[in-house]
């Protein structure tokens, strides 16, 4: 297997539907190569639940979407227990969290009860109702989209749904250029999402995902990963800084980078390119800094030059 082609050929595949964002799409792949989730974030109308979609589309997966609404349920999402009146038993009714890939669409518009439902989905892949523990189906991964938090009906994600998406990326306006292009394919006849069909199985996702967990990382670059993590716990401009849930998922990202090049082992710049999708949405700022206009962007700008690099590997 190579996963390069395998993940060239789903980069082509979307790129059917999202025009001009490569990086986006390529992170999101990342993330599926890491047994990550992904959180999509950025204005109404860019492409957000599309991208999701189709990644799905491209996958031999089972799929399911659910529309985060507030009147949205727990037991909606994980399901739930009810007995069988012929046999007296209590039987397991899935939710819609059972599948392999997972659509959490405008996630943020569901109360914090309801998104609290996916913390056990998206640590340990399984789902508990009742006392009963049920296996997620492999591989596993949910793509949420969200609408920036300042936008009307929306509630902030706590803290501890944060740490658990892999990474976090933006779609953003596309150059003029790119929207003639969009404009062109959708005024078709057939649209494009519905001529995707699936390139890659479910069993070519999980031999991936296991070679990324043998890219070799070595002491120097382990070290670059930790001292980056606790300068953020270190800086005056942040209330909360990177977890070490968040330091694991920088060095598997930067496997991921690694594999894909073609190298069993990671190099600095792995790190670097995987640091500000895995770090920042991890990031408090403090009001002082919110004040001021800091972003977390420009808290990890500073700490990553501010950071030896490693040069003996």
């Amino acid at each position: 297997m190579q996963p390069r082609r395998i993940v060239g050929a789903l980069l082509d595949n979307v790129s059917r539907v999202i025009v001009g964002k490569e990086e986006a799409i390529e992170y999101a792949l990342i993330a599926l190569l890491c047994r990550g989730h992904v959180l999509i974030e950025d204005v109404p109308g860019v492409g957000k639940t599309t991208l999701a979609s189709a990644l799905a589309k491209s996958l031999d997966c089972s799929f399911r979407r659910i529309q985060f609404t507030p009147d949205l349920m727990p037991s909606d999402v994980t399901g739930f227990t009810l007995v069988n009146f012929q046999t007296g038993a209590m039987e397991y009714r899935e939710g819609a969290v059972m599948s392999q890939v997972v659509l959490a669409d405008e996630i943020n518009r569901t109360s914090p009860k309801t998104q609290s439902a996916l913390l056990e989905v998206m640590e340990e892949h399984q789902v508990t109702v009742d006392g009963v523990t049920h296996p997620l189906p492999q591989p596993f991964i949910v793509l949420a989209t969200q609408n920036p938090g300042e936008f009307v009906g929306t509630y902030p994600l706590p803290e501890a749904q944060m740490d658990r998406f892999f990474l976090k990326i933006a779609i953003g306006y596309p150059t003029v250029e790119q929207e003639m292009d969009v404009l062109e394919r959708y005024s078709a006849k057939v649209k494009p999402m519905e001529q995707l069909q699936p390139v890659c199985s479910a069993a070519d996702v999980i031999a991936m995902q296991d070679m990324v967990a043998e890219v070799y990382c070595s002491p120097e670059v382990r070290s670059y990963v930790a001292t980056i993590a606790a300068a953020t716990r270190r800086d005056p401009a942040l209330q909360l800084g990177a977890s070490t849930r968040a330091a694991i998922a920088l060095i598997r990202g930067a496997q991921a980078c690694a594999l894909l090049d073609g190298r069993d082992f990671i190099l600095p710049e792995d790190v670097q390119h995987m640091v500000r999708p895995v770090l920042c949405h991890r990031l408090v700022l403090n009001p002082e800094a919110r004040m001021k206009g800091v972003t977390p962007e420009m808290v990890i700008g500073n700490i990553m030059k501010n950071t030896a690099v490693p040069v003996k590997l």
